[in-house]
């Protein structure tokens, strides 16, 4: 046998109201926030599967900064150097749980005189953060001083754990002696630092 139970308003232990109808099945109070989940209800939170508020725009990027550089340079080092070359960007994180997401690339190349290679490495203050262990690399077959010429194209993200400023820029080695390639032939290359939100 069925049943209806008809009730106006529905309190907590308290007096509290927690649900009120205005007679036409339209609850005129809503259920108050701390009902639904622990932490605090706001515009810039939403509410989880394990009923915990959190702070919403997880993975967006915050911020974007870019350079350019048409001039070609070339070192003949065999560590990494900057090659007097301006494909650098500042960045400052408004977070330090933010991750910093940097692209490059260039024209890279290396003429060589005995099958040597050229390696092309991101940077963060002086310091390497990748590809590890010299990747991105330009191989010559050649033996005979011939050159080669190929896109170069590298994508780190890193994690600074920091909100001061920071330069990322693209530094470039050869293995033995050769004249390494950034821009060749002015061909332009670009680089863009964006922060990750957490």
């Amino acid at each position: 046998m069925a049943s209806t139970i008809q009730v106006d308003k529905i309190q907590d232990q308290g007096g509290n109201t927690i649900i009120e109808s205005n007679g036409s099945g339209v609850a005129s109070t809503r259920i108050p926030t701390t009902y639904l989940g622990s932490g605090t209800a706001s515009s810039s939170t939403f509410l989880r599967g394990d009923q915990t508020y959190a702070a919403a725009g997880g993975g967006k990027i915050l911020q974007a900064v870019t350079a350019s550089d048409g001039t070609s340079r070339s070192t003949t080092s065999t560590s990494y150097v900057t090659a007097s070359n301006t494909l650098s960007v500042s960045i400052t994180p408004a977070a330090t749980t933010s991750k910093i997401w940097v692209v490059c690339q260039t024209t890279g190349g290396y003429a060589a005189t005995s099958g040597e290679t050229a390696s092309f490495a991101l940077f963060r203050d002086g310091s390497n953060i990748g590809p590890a262990n010299g990747m991105a690399r330009v191989y010559n077959p050649d033996n005979g001083g011939g050159s080669i010429r190929v896109p170069v194209v590298i994508s780190v993200l890193d994690s600074p754990s920091s909100t001061s400023a920071l330069t990322y820029q693209l530094y470039a080695k050869g293995s033995g002696g050769g004249q390494v390639d950034i821009n060749w032939a002015t061909s332009e290359g670009n680089i863009v630092a964006m922060e990750v939100g957490a």
